[in-house]
């Protein structure tokens, strides 16, 4: 099994374990480490846990916007077009996070029920002589 494997098996404390032995190691060898960490996206730092989604519904009056512009263009039709197009996306997306959570419930039922299905057999044959 690879290293990178056996790290992600492990979890962010081996990462920041390891990126702390490289610090003491040779501090080149910790900041290539961090860099990676932080490129690949093991600690999450960025994709949705805490990145944009934490500033998602903050100054607008819109819940869910992160971004509004604070001035017109001088185009009515564009600023509507512009309103009208990022409505759509925000709603969009929130149907996606939605669809996202609903295939990971069936996810974990199938492979719970999986689970269930596997055990029963073992359960009943050792409790007959």
């Amino acid at each position: 099994m690879p290293i990178v494997a056996k790290l992600d098996e492990l979890g962010k404390p081996a990462w920041i374990a390891l990126t702390i032995l490289g610090f003491i190691a040779w501090w080149p060898i910790g900041l290539a480490t961090l860099a990676f960490i932080i490129g690949s996206g093991r600690m999450n730092c960025w994709k949705g846990g805490g990145g944009m989604s934490r500033w998602q519904g903050t100054g607008s009056s819109q819940p869910g916007t992160w971004w509004q512009p604070s001035r017109s263009s001088g185009n009515r039709a564009f600023d509507e077009y512009r309103e009208e197009t990022l409505r759509r996306l925000e709603e969009e997306q929130r149907e996606f996070r939605d669809f996202l959570g609903r295939l990971r419930t069936a996810k974990d039922k199938a492979e719970f029920d999986q689970f269930m299905a596997e055990r029963r057999p073992r359960n009943g044959s050792s409790s007959s002589p």
